[in-house]
């Protein structure tokens, strides 16, 4: 039997030798980190590395991402330390959803430092943004037909109840679904959902189902809400470097 979490760190100390980098986090990502993988769903490996302090010193700078691996069971990229740290000034919803991963391969104290500065830098503005645009792109995609993958659901029904925790608790939401399902919601939607989550677990990835109206109507309703918040509400973004600086200085050192 495949052992894919001795495959997984294999690899990436394959990555650390061959790119002459130090690798600070490595997580999953994607439906496995949000608890609702299929059984045929692949691993998607995500990590941020760092290179010694000569590579950011050269006129032609390393890139700043590594993509490694792309295959049916392994996704495996990861980007530069660097990089990671402008994205947390820009506030990117994914990024934090890295560092809050609930299924981490590997992690070290400099990570950990990066973890506590980045709070300073969560936007609400960006992720609702970010959460709204994610679950506006999978309806229009693929939730418009009499059947529907039933996976897809879940991913315009996550980043929908993501923006509803940021409204209510102004920080990143958690990763996992079932976190995000303690917020109180209608009953009949909660029923819709655990019959789709009982559902889901005996369905492959491409199967379709017919729709499940209580959930449709939830997403068309909340789509039209959490627009209307992306766009109103005021710029947040912390454009301050100092702290990232300060951490970026650390870490090199």
């Amino acid at each position: 039997m495949r052992d894919i979490l001795k495959e997984i760190n294999e690899k990436l100390d394959e990555i650390e030798e061959k790119e002459g980098v130090r690798i600070l986090h490595a997580i999953e990502s994607g439906s496995r980190a949000w608890g609702f993988a299929s059984p045929d769903s692949d691993y998607d490996v995500r990590f941020v590395y760092v290179r010694r302090k000569e590579d950011y010193l050269r006129i032609d700078e390393p890139k700043d991402t590594i993509d490694w691996q792309l295959d049916e069971v392994l996704d495996i990229n990861g980007w530069d330390l660097k990089k990671a740290l402008k994205q947390f000034v820009r506030g990117n919803a994914t990024l934090f959803e890295w560092s809050g991963s609930p299924i981490v391969y590997r992690t070290t104290e400099d990570w950990e430092k990066v973890r506590k500065v980045s709070e300073a830098y969560f936007s609400e503005k960006s992720a609702i943004g970010h959460y709204y645009g994610t679950a506006k792109n999978t309806y229009a995609e693929y939730l418009q037909g009499e059947t529907v993958r039933y996976k897809k659901y879940f991913y315009a029904l996550r980043p929908l109840l993501a923006a509803e925790y940021i409204e209510k608790y102004h920080k990143a939401p958690p990763v996992l679904f079932d976190e995000l399902l303690k917020m109180e919601l209608a009953p009949e939607l909660r029923v819709a959902i655990d019959e789709l989550l009982e559902i889901k677990k005996r369905t492959t990835e491409k199967e379709e189902n017919p729709q499940i109206p209580e959930i449709r109507s939830f997403i068309e309703k909340e789509l039209v809400k959490q627009k209307e918040i992306a766009d109103t509400m005021p710029d947040d973004h912390n454009k301050d470097h100092g702290l990232l600086n300060a951490v970026f200085y650390e870490i090199l050192s």
